[in-house]
């Protein structure tokens, strides 16, 4: 039997797709193994955000075949599908896979491996370059991937769309994901019920720009208008998601901020299973360098967004990205984006300093900051952030709620059972029974070290 091991960098819907590979290759007789440990295959499915990104890609690659040098190492993914040529020099790298293709891994590898052993018995050399990576931006089908049964999380990221077409002037994610593809519901459908069958009670849906799920049906029926979401489709979506006995939660991946009209908010709070946890990306509070970003929205307009959702749910978490030190970000920029930020009042904060990626507009423009100037203002914001967490979850002291248990942890020398809350609060509490996987009511009756609610179960 053949040992594979596999590690994951990025976001959930990589996240979602390396579960998917595990499966495919146990099912297929591979034996999986930690990645530290000997194997056959190594798999990384890379990520290329940011310059940091590509380094940690790189690193996970060389580092498998330091483990075994007679390994077949591959890369999969956004990595190899934006830097091919660089990734095809490096000769620790075997294999090439790139984002359209990750269903068939399996295929792919078996063929390399047959090949390779074919060289070896010729008296070959046994190296051999490889690569099954197409030009993404002409895939016009997503490639549907599918969990055929429970990993160890609690909760299930669920994949229902790919691609992007905004073209944000810093962003390499539309060379590496390509155009906009979505998921047929019914393929959504069947998976979730499987998986609540097993045993899921929360579902996280996910996708590379989730708001335009389903606008490529409207533009093939030439409904569509170009920039415009068609949100109907994804409230469709989870209202049937929501109508499955098993789910107990439905958690929405990123959201584009333009997505969110009363409308939209309204319907969403008619979702009953739906978590009041909604992460619209910012990336900046100055309307001067979201223009300069290629962002299609106003600070003005996107707190309308973020007041509609406070109209419609009970204090619900608020998070966003924010990128600090965009090119010719000025002074006076950052401070209106960072009095902006403090005004929000965000659950969370994911802070980034921006990252040169080639191929975009912004790489060429005037004014790049240097590391020391994005690392100061990144700090900044970094502390506002932390405050303003600490005053969100502050606001559940004393208060009863919904917690779902994941895991046990050691905090301060002490063991707790680890869950969150719908608004994605962390909690722990003291138990000796084995919680995990269960939603409990919880009473809140303080804070812990490391941004952990305290709680206890079972108190009138």
């Amino acid at each position: 039997m053949k040992k594979a091991a596999l590690h994951n960098l990025g976001c959930k819907v990589n996240a979602y797709e390396i579960d998917v590979i595990k499966q495919l290759l146990t099912e297929n007789g591979y034996e999986i193994v930690p990645f530290e440990e000997k194997a056959d295959v190594y798999i990384v499915n890379t990520c290329t955000v940011t310059n940091i990104a590509d380094r940690k890609s790189r690193q996970m690659l060389h580092r498998a075949k330091e483990c075994n040098p007679d390994a077949v190492v591959v890369a999969v993914g956004c990595y190899v599908q934006t830097g091919l040529e660089t990734a095809l020099k490096d000769d620790r790298i075997d294999l090439c896979i790139g984002n359209d293709k990750k269903g068939e891994i399996v295929s792919i590898l078996a063929q390399y491996l047959s090949l390779r052993t074919q060289m070896k018995e010729e008296g070959r050399d046994k190296t051999l370059g490889g690569q099954t990576v197409l030009d993404i931006a002409k895939t016009t089908e997503y490639e549907d991937m599918q969990l055929a049964y429970p990993v160890e999380r609690c909760r299930a990221f669920i994949k229902i769309q790919d691609g992007c077409n905004q073209f944000c002037s810093y962003c390499i994610i539309p060379h590496a994901r390509g155009r906009v593809r979505s998921r047929r519901p019914e393929e959504a459908l069947s998976e979730i019920r499987k998986l609540a069958a097993e045993g899921y009670r929360e579902f996280v849906i996910t996708g590379i720009h989730l708001s335009s799920y389903g606008s490529e049906w409207e533009e093939a029926d030439g409904r569509s208008r170009a920039g415009r979401f068609y949100p109907q489709h994804l409230l469709c979506l989870l209202q049937k998601i929501s109508a499955i006995p098993n789910v107990r939660r439905i958690r929405l991946g990123s959201l584009e901020p333009r997505i969110v009209t009363e409308d939209f908010a309204k319907a969403l709070s008619e979702i009953p299973k739906l978590c009041p946890h909604f992460h619209l990306s910012l990336q900046s509070g100055c309307d001067t360098i979201l223009k300069r970003m290629n962002r299609h929205y106003t600070t003005e307009e996107y707190a309308a967004g973020a007041e509609y959702l406070r109209r419609y749910f009970k204090h619900p978490a608020i998070t966003t990205d924010v990128i600090v030190g965009f090119p010719g970000e000025t002074e006076e920029e950052f401070e209106t984006g960072r009095a902006f930020l403090e005004k929000m009042e965000f659950f969370e904060m994911h802070v980034f300093k921006y990252s040169r990626r080639q191929h975009t507009v912004a790489a060429t423009m005037p004014g790049q900051l240097t590391e020391a100037q994005k690392a100061s203002r990144s700090e900044e914001l970094l502390a506002l952030t932390g405050r303003q967490s600490e005053g969100f979850r502050s606001y559940y002291i004393g208060q009863k709620v919904e917690v779902l248990f994941e895991e046990k942890k050691l905090i301060g020398g002490r063991t707790y059972w680890i869950g969150h809350t719908p608004q994605y609060v962390k909690v722990a509490v003291e138990q000796d029974m084995d919680l995990h996987n269960q939603i409990i009511i919880v009473e809140i009756t303080g804070n812990l070290i490391d941004n952990y609610l305290y709680g206890m179960i079972g108190r009138n």
